[in-house]
């Protein structure tokens, strides 16, 4: 009896000890990083979030912030009525312990839901649903599934939920499975060591892949890894209750204004239409003929206070950059215009590039004028439609959208309808009659793909520190960081 006595009192000083300890966490959680409670940002003025660098979550272009997370996380910070401050975390396991502690009000990073974060932080509702991707380089072998990777240099993200997977994939089917986890690296540096050789494969989450997929001909998707996924915000385990409750209203509020389809729309509505081969095409002509024209493309962008870039793929998306190009119905030059197009801007030699450059460029800006009232990047879309189907077509278009209940001033609702154009029930009871809608969709979603490749292709060169000698590659060092077979 004595020594069940000594052990049940054993017992409830280790239960009380862990109690304490319990306690003591979820107090300095709740009292470290206080000012990020609802009431303090509402007090203060400001939601400070963190996030990552990457094409889906936030990046600079042109010195002006930009990414799907980061426009998200500024709509919410307008629904609040605050001020938005954004810290960018150097890894994942520095994001992750930034919120878990409470020294932000949130992650806006793209992260996947798990159930190795569920225990760090709490989750808001998901707003996408993606798949991991194996990727592969063309012209490599092809792996058809998970056994293939066996024995190959496979780098993924620490930290990251493709690391999980891997290590829940190794402990219960395939233990002799191995590959690194590198500390530093994000996901674009990886798939480009992928298409240079220096590494076999890495994972890739889907709406990732389709943001850079067309930077990186070269490499492509060899197949899905696992069960479909969602993102999430991730808030502290123990955080204000109040602040995730408004999360969930936000989500749900921008759910039924459309405003959540918009932002993909916005991000992602324009991937996917042009194949490798499209691309590398762009690329090397971007290389060979481009600069013969570039001066005067930035030249005409600055007389009217438009991006050169743009201008640059209307035109390759016209002609292929070729001055004397010609279509079947007479349109001619490097920005292909009517003859009633250039005697309305002005143009004698439509065949001359400096003339076609110039006109079409104004031409174009005329268009935008007329959409001066809808909010950019609409305003931009439509304007490229109506270069393409014509201004009246695309006028139709819109009032096809508004008897159908859409708003003719968003693209995502114009775009759905202008194939509705090729339809005679529709196109009867039009002012303009007949059009091949569907160009016009197409015109856009390419001139904005070659828009982003322009974009990135301007960027300066990124200084990876790239490992180039196997044995160096596969040390600890540097953030890399082998995980063995359990079994060899």
């Amino acid at each position: 009896m004595h020594n069940q006595a000594v052990s049940k009192r054993q017992w409830l000083l280790k239960a009380s000890f862990a109690l304490c300890l319990i306690c003591v966490a979820v107090i300095m959680v709740l009292t470290t990083g206080n000012d990020h409670g609802y009431d303090d940002i509402m007090e203060r003025g400001k939601l400070q979030i963190i996030t990552r660098n990457s094409p889906t979550t936030y990046f600079e272009d042109k010195d002006q912030a930009a990414g799907f997370e980061y426009e998200m996380a500024s709509m919410f910070a307008d629904y609040l009525g605050v001020e938005l401050e954004v810290k960018v975390a150097d890894t994942l396991e520095d994001l992750i312990n930034e919120v878990a502690s409470g020294n932000v009000a949130l992650a806006a990073a793209g992260l996947t839901v798990t159930d190795e974060r569920k225990k760090l932080v709490s989750f808001a509702d998901s707003y996408m649903s993606v798949t991991q991707k194996l990727v592969y380089r063309v012209g490599s072998q092809r792996p058809r599934n998970i056994e293939d990777l066996l024995g190959s240099k496979l780098v993924v993200t620490s930290h990251s939920s493709h690391a999980q997977y891997l290590r829940k994939l190794q402990r219960d089917h395939l233990p002799k499975l191995s590959w690194i986890e590198r500390e530093d690296a994000e996901v674009v540096e990886l798939v480009q060591m992928v298409e240079n050789g220096e590494i076999d494969y890495t994972i890739v989450d889907s709406n990732e892949l389709e943001s850079i997929d067309n930077f990186y001909p070269n490499v492509a998707s060899a197949f899905t890894l696992g069960e479909e996924q969602q993102l999430a915000w991730a808030f502290a385990k123990y955080s204000d209750q109040t602040l995730i409750a408004k999360a969930r209203e936000f989500f749900n509020r921008i759910r039924e204004t459309g405003d959540l389809s918009q932002l993909e729309e916005r991000h992602y509505g324009h991937l996917k239409q042009i194949d490798n081969v499209g691309t590398l095409t762009f690329l090397q002509q971007a290389d060979q003929r481009l600069p013969r024209y570039q001066d005067l493309f930035i030249k005409t962008a600055e007389e009217l206070e438009e991006d050169w870039r743009l201008l640059a793929a209307i035109g390759y998306q016209e002609s292929h950059w070729r001055p004397h190009a010609r279509s079947r119905t007479g349109v001619r030059g490097l920005m292909m215009l009517t003859l009633n197009t250039a005697k309305e801007m002005g143009i004698k030699n439509r065949l001359d590039p400096v003339q076609s450059i110039k006109g079409g460029s104004a031409y174009f800006a005329k268009l935008k004028k007329r959409f001066d009232h809808i909010a950019e990047p609409d305003r931009t879309w439509l304007a490229l439609a109506a270069y393409n189907v014509g201004a009246g077509h695309l006028r139709d278009a819109q009032d096809i959208t508004e008897m159908q209940g859409g708003n003719p001033e968003r693209w995502l609702d114009v775009k759905e309808r202008l194939p509705l154009l090729t339809q005679k029930k529709w196109y009867k009871n039009t002012r303009h009659g007949y059009a091949r809608g569907y160009e016009p969709v197409k015109y856009v979603q390419n001139i904005r793909r070659f828009y982003d490749l322009l974009v990135w292709r301007d960027q300066p060169e990124p200084n990876y520190a790239l490992m180039n000698k196997e044995e160096s590659f596969f040390t600890a060092s540097n953030g890399y960081k082998k995980i063995a077979p359990l079994i060899n």
